[in-house]
């Protein structure tokens, strides 16, 4: 990221398709952990686990210090600007702009994600000037794949991306959305 990159706003409140994207708040804390606190989170994400509540204080603590940084901006997913269903994240990165979710599992099968997911591109796309954004995913998780596929998103011809994390290793697949 250049240091020229400027923060993010103060307050972030996206609305479309049905969603409210909005800030994290103290008083979304205690709801967190049930959404969060899942193996299927553990395992297909960066998300610490367990999730509990120092783990909910030490996110919301990531999320404010991310914007402020201009790194990345973490809204929770609601329908009406109440309780949360999960998190959209935005990222500057220096492969592009990145975006990534997570549903909590008593909220899934609803669109959420790929809702959550096309509100922010336009957002990044909007807002930002992004020409593309990016979802890097594992190919063998197909909840993540249904929902790039949902939200418009092709494969794109780029190497995949191997790591480890949590002590397993990953193979991530790039998916690209360009600006309309």
């Amino acid at each position: 990221m250049s240091s020229t990159t400027s923060s993010f706003p103060d307050r972030v409140e996206l609305t479309g398709e049905g969603l409210v994207l909005r800030d994290w708040t103290e008083s979304d804390l205690a709801a967190m952990p049930a959404l969060f606190d899942h193996p299927d989170i553990a395992y297909w994400t960066p998300i610490v686990s367990p999730f509990d509540d120092e783990a909910a204080r030490t996110r919301l603590e990531r999320a404010r210090k991310l914007r402020t940084d201009g790194t990345a901006i973490l809204l929770a997913i609601t329908v009406d600007g109440g309780a949360p269903l999960g998190e959209v994240m935005l990222k500057r990165a220096p492969e592009g702009t990145e975006l990534g979710y997570a549903v909590g599992p008593a909220h899934r099968g609803q669109g959420l994600a790929a809702r959550a997911v096309r509100v922010m591109a336009g957002y990044a796309f909007e807002e930002l000037g992004a020409e593309r954004v990016i979802l890097e995913l594992e190919v063998e998780n197909a909840a993540s794949v249904g929902v790039a596929t949902s939200a418009g998103f092709r494969v794109l011809d780029v190497p995949l991306i191997k790591g480890e994390e949590k002590g397993r290793p990953y193979v991530l697949q790039t998916w690209g959305l360009d600006r309309p």
